[in-house]
């Protein structure tokens, strides 16, 4: 009888073992988690072995996952008209810095994800590579393996702080000279740190500390379950009748 043939999932776990954890395959899609210290070897041999043969990088990005599972939205109340609101507003970027939580925050936050894409085997594969350090998250770059991710790169560094060891040009390349933080991290306040105006007397733009106060807006959000959710909050009000 032949062998069955091992899956995709199952070829990545005989070839790095711990180095490479598959951690899920919805619709078909595997996401593959690599430590730091093993993550060039791992996305070298995915590119170079003929097995795997994954020679194009289609996208590569940052992610923060402060308040990642964190639901701020009030889903227990809606109305008849099948509306819910959000009443919370202590999620990430919606407090001055000062003032935010002090929670323990995730054991992981920061993380570089990568899309590769094998045109010789026609699949494609997602691999995630967590910063070790919360405060200065540091992942290798792929620039030397992909030079597409170049610009990549300049990006999760501009937008989250990430960075790219070995990277050849590392700085920002989406906000301004001079901008003061990271914009994309959960921390960033959602009404920035500074804010532009041009001064009549200096005749020049200049840039000063924001004076908007944070706030919390409050959107009505269609729930597609609301009327189920109405429904059994009525059941009791008619129990009582």
């Amino acid at each position: 009888m032949p062998e069955p043939t091992l899956s995709f999932a199952d070829r990545i776990k005989a070839r790095f073992g711990e180095r490479a954890a598959v951690l899920a395959q919805p619709r078909g899609e595997t996401t593959v988690e690599v430590a730091p210290p093993d993550w060039l070897e791992v996305v070298r041999s995915l590119r170079d072995e003929p097995e795997f043969a994954f020679e194009q990088l289609m996208d590569l990005c940052g992610v923060d996952y402060l308040g990642y599972g964190d639901d701020e939205w009030d889903t227990s109340d809606v109305t008849s008209e099948g509306f819910s609101r959000g009443v919370e507003g202590l999620g990430p970027g919606r407090f001055k810095w000062e003032n935010r939580p002090t929670g323990r925050g995730p054991d992981k936050r920061f993380a570089v994800v990568v899309h590769l894409l094998s045109v010789r085997h026609n699949r494609r594969v997602r691999l995630r590579c967590f910063a070790t350090d919360h405060d200065l998250p540091v992942v290798a770059s792929l620039v030397d393996l992909y030079p597409v991710a170049n610009w990549f790169e300049r990006e999760a560094f501009d937008l989250y702080g990430i960075i790219f060891e070995g990277h050849p040009d590392l700085r920002r390349i989406l906000t301004d000279y001079g901008f003061v933080g990271h914009p994309f991290r959960k921390d960033f306040p959602m009404i920035g740190n500074v804010e532009v105006l041009y001064d009549a007397e200096r005749r020049r733009v200049v840039y000063q500390p924001v004076t908007i106060e944070p706030r919390v807006n409050v959107p009505r959000v269609v729930r597609e379950d609301s009327r189920w959710q109405q429904a059994a909050a009525e059941q009791p009000q008619q129990a009582k009748k």
